[in-house]
């Protein structure tokens, strides 16, 4: 095993030895994708989705029989922003391949040659900017015909591909569908977090990608599993997690990945080398934790309107809400109305400060929850 400084990741996948389970699902993602399916893996956020997908992308027999690409979108506004962002990923994954591979991709996507440079040794700079993509539908035709070009077949990942349900120009699901629906030589993963939105893409009959992918979600790994993956790192360097210690944080921040990775990395910090980590450690972990994020959550909070801030910091101290107009919650915190409720509900929707499921609204960022909570 290599002695990677924390175990407990929080940030990009580094390889297999640190990554905890998922062997159903990553079987099942590679069996879709070999047998040339379209996939939408859909789960809450912090769940572990790109983590699984760079897992499967990492396998020898994807990495020898596929070119892969993983586009993060969650910052895209437009079909523009969207084929910016698109283009970017698959120069940088090209580039291991060499000059002759990045060749061939200039050859058929030449709106973006002006951002390509060369230095005195011939080795090429990409200065793409946003400003490059003059004719966004014109440019992503010929990353398509790139695509389904290219020498071996492609896997693109696309993550928060709900977001272009709210794009500015209305039919770019038609324009996508209609792309991969005549695409051969390239196979796609849609990676989506908000259940309703992308829910929506490919389950309404009168959508374009209706019934167009195989359909994945992704629950929490078992607790038993995350207890045997955190007390295989900690025994590792002569450390001790207790079983109990385990269960505590996984029921906390019900089973959501990154929560349990960044509760364990900073108990795994907090343990000395021979010590046990029990249950005393946590409301010291979880503080530790809180103190990193003041200044971010004093701002967020800071910035709000005060109807929003008002139900935000209700929802926080309800934990999960499904009445929320009702008037019973409504008097429980002192709100103004069920209408400026609904109003603030919208506006803190819109911004991801809180989410829906199963006709539930809480505060998406678990720890802001509990800072919330404590300050107000």
């Amino acid at each position: 095993m290599n002695n990677y400084v924390n175990p407990f990741i929080t940030s990009g996948y580094v390889s297999s030895e640190y990554f905890c389970d998922r062997e159903e699902e990553t079987r099942q993602l590679i069996k879709e994708v070999k047998n040339g399916n379209n996939l939408a893996l859909i789960s809450t956020r912090r769940m572990g989705k790109t983590g699984l997908i760079k897992h499967c992308f990492n396998y020898k027999e994807i990495q020898e029989q596929y070119r892969t690409f993983f586009v993060d979108i969650y910052a895209t506004k437009s079909l523009r922003d969207f084929v910016f962002a698109l283009s970017k990923v698959l120069l940088e994954g090209l580039k291991p391949f060499g000059i002759s591979a990045l060749e061939k991709f200039w050859n058929y996507v030449k709106s973006l040659r002006a951002g390509i440079a060369f230095d005195p040794a011939g080795n090429p700079s990409f200065n793409i900017g946003l400003g490059d993509i003059h004719e966004p539908q014109a440019t992503l035709d010929e990353i398509f015909t790139y695509l389904n070009k290219s020498d071996k077949p492609c896997l693109v990942a696309i993550d928060e591909f709900q977001q272009i349900a709210s794009y500015t120009e209305e039919n770019v699901e038609a324009i996508l569908r209609t792309y991969i629906q005549h695409s051969n030589n390239v196979h796609f993963i849609f990676a989506g977090s908000q259940h309703h939105t992308i829910g929506n893409i490919f389950l309404s009959a009168s959508r374009p990608f209706y019934q167009s992918v195989s359909m994945m979600y992704l629950k929490s790994i078992p607790v038993g599993k995350y207890a045997e993956f955190a007390r295989s790192h900690f025994e590792h360097t002569g450390k001790t997690i207790h079983q109990d210690t385990i269960e505590n944080i996984y029921h906390q921040f019900d089973g959501i990945t990154w929560y349990l990775q960044k509760m364990l990395n900073v108990l795994y910090e907090m343990t000395p080398k021979g010590a046990v980590c029990d249950r005393s450690l946590v409301t010291d972990a979880v503080e530790n934790i809180l103190n990193t994020f003041q200044y971010a959550y004093s701002e967020m909070i800071f910035r709000l309107p005060e109807k929003q801030k008002e139900l935000l910091v209700a929802i926080a101290k309800e934990g999960k809400v499904k009445a929320i107009t009702s008037g019973a919650f409504v008097k429980r915190y002192k709100l103004q109305s069920a209408s400026s409720v609904q109003a603030a509900l919208k506006a803190l929707l819109e911004k991801d400060f809180i989410t829906k499921e199963k006709n539930e609204y809480q505060v998406y960022d678990r720890f802001f929850a509990i800072w919330l909570k404590e300050n107000y």
